[in-house]
């Protein structure tokens, strides 16, 4: 199949930026997005062009590094997955597809697809983490969890930093994606010391960053590829609330 292209490019922070045309030729139904991408960069280095420039590391919906807008949903027409999980096989012969970065005020691109998503490690580095000393590893049974309570948590831990949410939110939040981190921790007794301490820290990155605020609309949860539920706002707004009056 034949697929037309029509990619951002921009060539460094703060540059003017435009889409540019490509058709992407002998594109196998069965080849993942990236895999495409590759097969046109390869093309454009045989021409002496500059590629395009897009993250990838694992392949597998693991690491979130993938992240690109896809005809205008992040991470493409498939529910529950990365751009790297989605297969050519989802579109048509001689369709014309349309690629961007995650764009929020946020997230500067650096090159082409590619933006600066530090932001994300800075409000992870104000809270989301346990910093007492623990110790050596328990036994797996020394310390009860309810059931429902460990899905949870366990649930709200599958979050791969991948900025899917913020590029979805006309407002650029990262609730779901703070939301996410304060739940995990703060739902097990291990973070439970440090629980209001940790929600005023990174809501209080998380605006600094320059993210925006949360109009409760769910397109955070309708792209996100871990499916996470919006409910973690509201339990982080509650802890929140609850840490000011403390």
């Amino acid at each position: 199949m034949t697929v037309k292209l029509r990619v951002w490019r921009q060539t460094g922070p703060g540059q003017p930026g435009r889409m540019v045309d490509y058709v992407a030729h002998n594109v196998h139904p069965d080849m993942s997005f990236l895999e495409m991408l590759d097969v046109v960069n390869e093309d454009l280095i045989r021409k002496g062009e500059d590629p395009i420039a897009f993250d990838s590391d694992c392949r597998e919906g693991i690491c979130g590094s993938c992240g690109l807008v896809i005809d205008g949903i992040p991470h493409g027409p498939d529910k529950g997955a990365t751009t790297c999980q989605v297969h050519m096989r989802r579109f048509t012969n001689s369709e014309t597809i349309t690629i961007e970065p995650f764009r929020a005020r946020a997230f500067p691109v650096l090159k082409d697809l590619v933006v600066d998503r530090t932001a994300f490690d800075r409000i992870i580095a104000a809270g989301g983490y346990v910093s007492v000393n623990v110790g050596g590893a328990p036994d797996a049974n020394s310390l009860p969890i309810a059931k429902d309570v460990a899905d949870q948590a366990m649930d709200s831990a599958q979050c791969i930093g991948c900025g899917a949410c913020v590029a979805a939110c006309k407002n650029a939040a990262a609730h779901l994606f703070t939301s996410a981190k304060i739940t995990h921790l703060g739902l097990l007794p291990q973070g439970e010391a440090e629980r209001s301490r940790r929600v005023i820290r990174m809501v209080a990155q998380m605006d600094g960053e320059g993210f925006g605020s949360c109009s409760n609309e769910g397109e955070c949860e309708a792209v996100c590829p871990k499916e996470i539920p919006i409910s973690n706002i509201a339990r982080m707004n509650r802890d929140f609330l609850r840490a000011l009056i403390r």
